[in-house]
């Protein structure tokens, strides 16, 4: 594996990146729980694409789906709330990342800093919104990602001085009949990647009303692009963003866009688990991440190794011969699933503060294959 990337946040240190961003208009009480019968307010979308449609194989990852349009799913009472622990001074003291995938990331910060955003994507019923749209039943990844928050802000000058570039070249264009977008993002929020976890859901904290853009830009199959709008304040899409290539591309018209990405995997310890740490070892406290990966990597491993013991046993008791190659067949999988997480599990030492390579771009992974093949040949 390519070196990969660290930043431990300074915890003496004042945040690199200051914030421009809009109070929240509701005074809510710190100790407010989450409610899904008050802060839920759920319809369910209007579009799913399936990995077909966008040009890909059915069997790619772990479901069928690949993403779906933008729907309701927070009250405003609850994104406030949200905001209001996301956007904390001890948040932006201890929890704040930089790489150059984006320049201003929030992590880590639940439950410690969040209670009200663990609750609320731990919540059972949270849970099942969440895989309906996947079409896979989910878990959270692991704690330290749930609520992971990109952050794009600017002056009310810089967002007049967009908006009068942008009507300009809108213009100019219409008056030269050249086709297309008047405004191509050259300089996305968070430029082309993969997830490094199997499903996320993208919630929007921020007022969108007067915004332009801000849609998630998705790699297809054919090497075309198809762009799903963005979600409107409260709202949230569902992207099965480790198989598909994406970027978050700027929005015009506003200060602010802040979005929690909570990621997720299948929950069934059977299902393949293809998790890497490729995008977020350089934005993470690593003893914890790392801890979080195995904890979770290990259970799964204990549960499939119960219950192929007790299939052996069952098989025993009834009379049957074992099964040798199907027995070994187990093993072997099991040897690559810790084959996978000790390579995932990089020695900080040869970690490189805040960089991130491009080892998990589809493409990359493409030509590695294609290089394993010619090697055999």
């Amino acid at each position: 594996m390519a070196t990969a990337a660290l930043l431990v946040p300074d915890r003496a240190a004042r945040p690199i990146f200051e914030p421009i961003i809009q109070e929240a208009t509701l005074n809510l009480q710190s100790t407010e729980t989450f409610n899904p019968e008050k802060h839920i307010n759920f319809t369910p979308p209007s579009k799913i694409y399936t990995m077909l449609d966008i040009g890909l194989p059915e069997d790619t990852g772990v479901s069928a789906v690949a993403v779906s349009e933008p729907f309701p799913l927070f009250t405003a009472e609850a994104i406030y709330r949200m905001r209001e622990e996301v956007l904390s001074e001890a948040v932006w003291n201890n929890c704040q990342y930089s790489s150059n995938l984006a320049q201003c990331q929030l992590r880590g910060f639940a439950p410690e800093y969040a209670p009200f955003v663990y609750d609320t994507w731990k919540n059972p019923e949270t849970l099942a919104i969440i895989s309906k749209i996947a079409g896979i039943d989910l878990v959270t990844e692991m704690d330290f990602e749930i609520g992971h928050v990109n952050i794009s802000v600017k002056s009310e000058k810089q967002k007049a001085e967009e908006l009068i570039a942008f009507a300009e070249k809108a213009s100019t264009e219409a008056d030269e009949g050249i086709a297309g977008c008047p405004w191509e993002d050259d300089k996305p929020i968070v430029d082309w990647h993969t997830d490094s976890y199997p499903f996320v859901c993208v919630t929007m904290l921020s007022d969108c009303t007067s915004m332009i853009g801000g849609e998630t830009a998705l790699r297809t199959g054919n090497g075309g692009v198809l762009k799903v709008r963005g979600p409107q304040m409260g709202c949230a899409v569902v992207l099965q963003g480790r198989y598909i290539e994406h970027q978050a591309l700027r929005a015009l018209g506003a200060t602010e866009r802040i979005t929690m990405v909570t990621s997720f995997r299948p929950r069934c310890p059977t299902l393949p688990d293809d998790t890497v740490l490729t995008t977020v070892r350089a934005i993470s406290n690593l003893s914890e991440l790392y801890f979080q990966f195995s904890e979770y990597r290990l259970e799964i491993l204990e549960e499939r190794i119960r219950h192929k013991l007790k299939t052996l046993r069952e098989a025993k008791r009834g009379g049957k011969k074992l099964n040798t190659l199907r027995l070994k067949k187990f093993l072997k999988d099991q040897e690559n699933f810790l084959a996978h997480m000790n390579q995932e599990i990089v020695d900080e030492d040869l970690v490189v503060r805040g960089s991130i390579d491009d080892s998990h771009l589809l493409k990359h992974r493409s030509d590695e294959r294609q290089e394993k093949r010619s090697q055999l040949v």
